[in-house]
């Protein structure tokens, strides 16, 4: 069947078709080529967060991108004497408090304005106001918005006062360039499906062994035990606990070798940034306003105001969709808006064709 369209959203986005490939084989989870398939993704995806493999450690677990962050806070956080302190600037900020609610842990939410970054200023007054704050979350790459948040400025605040930290990397980790070792922070969350560009089915999360090696016995949920899926990987490697997504896991061991011969994070993240920059220019020249500051914003998805109160934003997308492009409607919960992404399997004569197609749009609706 012919892929009818591209996907413009932060994931599940667009893949190669060589990626598409590497998923029809059925393969056996006790196979040996399997196993060694799964210890090498392990490996990859420490090189491309620069994380020292003897400090740090891989664990991949079923489930989507929230699975990932729900059990990083389920296992990370103590039952008892812990408060979790969650920086709030769009709903995946908002899903990993509604995670401490399900499992009442105790919280502090620092919350911002949807279009607004995440302030470490304000941040490090929150600390000092509450010092019984143990462990931190916030979402590096907030896709409510497209606003990329200054994690690097947040982590030394939090290593300062002894404060774990945890960071939902989930549309950035392959499309930005990160240094774990430098970053330093203890728990980074990403999924198969966003910016290394794999399909959805597993997640993954990048933990400082010394601070995971800790939590045996937190976890709230026995399949979102990740110390004791650690311990499977490393008693019996490339072994998971329960059925691991076969086909996905091939997909991704493909989409990171296209990642390398792409040139790595650094050469994707300038692909991305031209995408993204191409959109805004284009967008704002049809008369499309953006939602966030440019200096606030990331490469992976943009959010554009609409054009006027009476704008049809079903018959836009429609329209675009029949032409060969899906985009994402608005999350911000107070400004009428719609969302484009600008990752995948895509480049900027993509996106000229998009601008085009809306170019038409306009023209034939006024």
């Amino acid at each position: 069947m012919k892929q009818p369209y591209l996907l413009l959203t932060p994931g599940p986005l667009s893949t190669t078709p060589t990626v598409k490939a590497a998923m029809q084989i059925d393969y056996c989870t006790w196979d040996s080529d399997y196993r060694t398939v799964t210890e090498t993704i392990r490996q990859q995806i420490l090189a491309i967060a620069e994380a020292n493999p003897n400090n740090y450690t891989t664990v991949l677990l079923q489930g989507s991108g929230s699975y990932g962050v729900e059990a990083t806070i389920g296992a990370a956080v103590p039952r008892e004497d812990a408060v979790l302190m969650v920086a709030i600037n769009g709903a995946y900020g908002r899903r990993i408090s509604e995670i401490a609610d399900y499992y009442a842990i105790p919280h502090v939410d620092v919350e911002f304005a949807e279009d607004e970054a995440v302030d470490p200023q304000r941040i490090e007054q929150a600390l000092a106001a509450h010092p019984e704050v143990t462990h931190f979350a916030t979402v590096h790459s907030e896709t409510t918005t497209g606003i990329l948040n200054p994690i690097e400025r947040l982590v030394p605040l939090l290593k300062a006062r002894g404060i774990v930290s945890i960071i939902d990397a989930m549309s950035s980790l392959g499309g930005v360039p990160l240094v774990m070792d430098q970053l330093d922070c203890d728990y980074l969350v990403s999924s198969a499906n966003k910016c290394v560009q794999g399909v959805p089915g597993f997640a993954f999360i990048i933990a400082k062994q010394s601070e995971l090696a800790k939590t045996a016995g937190n976890a709230r949920s026995l399949s979102l035990d990740i110390y004791a899926q650690w311990q499977a990987m490393t008693k019996q490697p490339g072994k998971w606990r329960f059925t691991s997504p076969t086909h996905v896991v091939h997909a991704f061991a493909q989409a990171l070798n296209e990642l390398e011969i792409e040139g790595g994070v650094a050469q994707r993240y300038r692909r991305y940034a031209a995408n993204q920059q191409a959109l805004s220019d284009g967008m704002q020249a049809l008369g499309f306003d953006l939602v966030i500051d440019p200096a606030d914003q990331g490469p992976i998805i943009t959010s554009f105001k609409y054009p006027s109160i009476d704008f049809d934003f079903d018959a836009f997308y429609q329209f675009i969709k029949e032409r060969g492009f899906v985009i994402y409607p608005g999350k911000v919960s107070t400004i009428p808006s719609f969302r484009i992404g600008t990752i995948g399997d895509v480049d900027t004569t993509d996106i000229q064709r998009l601008l085009a197609i809306i170019s038409d749009y306009q023209r034939l609706t006024h």
